[in-house]
């Protein structure tokens, strides 16, 4: 196994441990347990639980509308479903202590920092994978090499990510995408359930299911709340982000693609033009 000269191997499992205290705690840290699910996890789960089918999952989206949280939450569900906690890693590829070294190093001081003989069975979430140089090979070998692990990934330039699956990871990544906030998820998140209240009506012979409100008034103000600031999760829940919107929008979404993303991506070297 190849590890960088520069940083200790010890150090880097010292990180691993860090970014997977369920190692030790059998739990995900609190936060994400109190934090809803996105109505959109019921549908991913079910991937990450795949098993019968040779594919890594790459959940794809925007900036900041949850997709690190969806994986914390998948690992909350796999432990919940007695799931060795030792067998559940996260990386996120994006840290600087991981730049020199392939998905596959990493998984193996992953394996060497829980003492664990072999991966059959392991569940492995690697974040923000896209900062890693031909990723997507990386990862279909490892699908090839694993075919007992199940590999579940991250990123948030989406085209780039859609296109790099669909070229080079042809039967062997599932895609799933992340959008932003629906406004369903939006009264979900915000526990105003209670404003939309559903039922079924006969027509034409046939039950068919129609959706109420009981009021208008207060539904039509969350819907303005929600063209204001209901794209990401993070905005709806803080009222002090709301505050000023324009500077989270800036330094949180439009610098990072700008200044990270796209510079990463594809190769662009004069940052200071593009912006």
């Amino acid at each position: 196994m190849k590890i960088s000269s520069i940083i200790p191997t010890e150090k880097i499992i010292e990180r691993l441990h860090y970014e997977n205290p369920w190692w030790v705690s059998k739990a995900v840290h609190s936060a994400y347990q109190n934090m809803q699910k996105r109505l959109y996890f019921d549908l991913f789960y079910p991937l990450v639980k795949e098993k019968d089918i040779r594919r890594a999952v790459v959940l794809m989206g925007p900036r900041r509308v949850g997709k690190t949280v969806m994986m914390f939450h998948s690992i909350d569900q796999l432990i919940q479903d007695a799931i060795d906690p030792q067998k559940i890693f996260f990386v996120g590829i994006d840290n600087p202590l991981y730049l020199n070294l392939s998905l596959e190093d990493i998984l193996l001081l992953c394996k060497d920092a829980v003492k664990l003989q072999k991966l059959e069975g392991c569940y492995v979430f690697f974040d923000e994978v896209q900062y890693l140089k031909d990723w997507e090979r990386h990862l279909k070998v490892l699908v090839d090499s694993y075919p007992d692990t199940k590999f579940i990934v991250s990123g948030s330039a989406a085209a780039a990510l859609r296109w790099h699956s669909t070229e080079s990871g042809a039967g062997r990544f599932t895609d799933f995408m992340l959008p932003p906030l629906t406004f369903q998820e939006y009264i979900h998140l915000k526990n105003m359930n209670h404003l939309i209240l559903k039922g079924e009506i006969d027509y034409a012979n046939r039950k068919m299911p129609y959706t109420i409100t009981h009021d208008i008034k207060a539904l039509n103000k969350e819907f303005l709340n929600y063209l204001n600031f209901g794209g990401y999760p993070e905005v709806v829940l803080s009222e002090k982000i709301q505050s000023d919107m324009g500077r989270y929008v800036k330094n949180d979404i439009v610098d990072k693609v700008l200044l990270r993303d796209l510079p990463s991506l594809y190769g662009i070297k004069d940052v200071q033009e593009l912006n």
